[in-house]
C-alpha cells in the first residue's frame, strides 16, 4: 500500500523591500502624507467642483475668516448664517475666503493637482535625461565625460532657483514655442507660463542626476557580472541598458522622491515671483503672492497655501528618507 504525501503550502514570505519599509517610520509617515495628497488631487473635482475661469462674483464675501470661527466670532456668525433657515454653516468656507471672495479650501484642493503634476513631471524629465547622460558619460568616458562634467560644474555653481528664473524668463508667454504649447495641451495645465516653469525646474535638476548616475555607473561597470557579459559577447547597448542601468536605479529612485519636494518649492517660488502660473489658476505659490498685501488683516489667505506646500514637501522628504533606508544595501533594518 502506497501513501501519497500532500505537499504543504508554505506561507508566502514578504520581500525584503516591504519588510524594511514597514520598519521605517519616516517612510511610512511620508507615504501616508503623499498618498493623502494624491487622493485629494485625483478626487478634487468630485469633492469640490471648480472652474477658476468661470467663477461667480462673490465680492460680498471677500477676506472673510474661516467659517469655523462663527462658533465664537459674532461677525463671522452673521456672515455664515443662512438668512432663510437661520442656521450657521460652519463648513461654508473652512479655510476662509480670499480677496475676491473665493473659497480657499476649494482653491487649495485644486492647487494640489497642479503642484503634484508639475513636481512629478519635472522630476521625471530630469530623472530620465540626467540619468541617461550620466550613464553614457560614466560608461564610455572620454570627451563625452569631460564635456558633460564641465557643463555640470558650471550649472551647479549657480543657485538652482536663480537658474530656474533665468530659464523661465527666456520664452514669451504670448507666443510660446511649439514644444511648450504641446506639453501644455498634453498635461492639461492651461498655462504656458506654468509649463515654462516646469521645464526650467527640470533643467536645473538634470546636473544632479547626471553626476549621481555617473558616479554609480563608474562603480558598477567594473563589477564581475558586467565583465562576464562582455566576455560572452554582449553588445555595448545591451551591457548599458540590461546590466549597468538596472543596477544603478536605487540611488536614482531615492533622489527622485527627494527632488519632487524640491521641484514643488521651486515651482511655488516661481509662481510667487510672477514667472510661473498666472491668476486665476489656483497654484499655491501664486495664491501666496496674491495674499501678500493682506497677510496682516487676513493671515489665513497665506497660511493655508503655505501649509499645503509644507506638508507636501515634508511628505516627499520623509518618503525619500524611508526609501533610502530600504534600498541601501548596507541597511541593518
Amino acid at each position: 500500500m502506497t501513501t501519497t504525501t500532500v505537499p504543504q503550502s508554505t506561507p508566502k514570505q514578504d520581500s525584503i523591500f516591504w519588510r524594511r519599509f514597514r520598519r521605517s517610520t519616516p517612510g511610512k509617515v511620508g507615504a501616508v502624507i503623499v498618498l493623502a495628497f494624491v487622493l485629494l488631487a485625483v478626487f478634487a473635482s468630485v469633492l469640490k467642483p471648480y472652474d477658476p475661469r468661470n467663477e461667480p462674483n462673490r465680492y460680498t464675501l471677500r477676506l472673510k475668516p474661516p467659517s469655523i470661527t462663527a462658533l465664537w466670532n459674532e461677525e463671522a456668525k452673521q456672515t455664515y448664517t443662512d438668512p432663510v433657515s437661520g442656521k450657521v454653516n460652519v463648513l461654508a468656507a473652512p479655510f476662509g475666503t480670499d480677496n475676491l471672495g473665493r473659497d480657499l479650501l476649494t482653491r487649495v484642493l485644486h492647487g494640489t493637482r497642479i503642484s503634484l503634476k508639475v513636481g512629478v513631471v519635472s522630476t521625471l524629465l530630469a530623472l530620465v535625461l540626467g540619468s541617461l547622460l550620466g550613464v553614457l558619460a560614466g560608461y564610455f568616458g572620454g570627451w563625452l565625460d569631460s564635456v558633460l562634467g564641465y557643463v555640470t560644474d558650471v550649472m551647479l555653481a549657480f543657485p538652482g532657483i536663480l537658474l530656474a528664473i533665468g530659464f523661465a524668463s527666456i520664452f514669451s508667454a504670448d507666443n510660446p514655442p511649439l514644444l511648450i504649447a504641446g506639453l501644455d495641451r498634453l498635461f492639461a495645465l492651461n498655462s504656458p507660463q506654468l509649463v515654462t516653469a516646469m521645464i526650467a525646474v527640470s533643467l536645473v535638476q538634470i546636473p544632479v542626476y547626471l553626476r549621481l548616475a555617473r558616479g554609480v555607473v563608474l562603480s558598477v561597470r567594473e563589477r564581475e557580472f558586467v565583465a562576464a557579459a562582455g566576455a560572452l559577447g554582449a553588445s555595448q547597448g545591451r551591457m548599458v541598458f540590461r546590466h549597468v542601468l538596472p543596477n544603478s536605479l536605487s540611488p536614482l529612485i531615492v533622489q527622485g522622491a527627494l527632488s519632487i519636494a524640491t521641484a514643488t518649492i521651486e515651482v511655488a517660488a516661481l509662481g510667487f515671483l510672477g514667472i510661473g502660473a498666472q491668476p486665476p489658476l489656483p497654484e499655491w505659490g501664486t495664491m501666496i503672492s496674491d495674499s501678500r498685501q493682506y497677510y496682516l488683516d487676513a493671515p489665513w489667505t497665506m497660511i493655508f497655501p503655505g501649509l499645503a506646500i509644507f506638508l507636501t514637501v515634508l511628505g516627499f522628504n520623509l518618503l525619500g528618507d524611508g526609501l533610502r533606508d530600504v534600498l541601501d544595501p548596507r541597511s541593518t533594518q
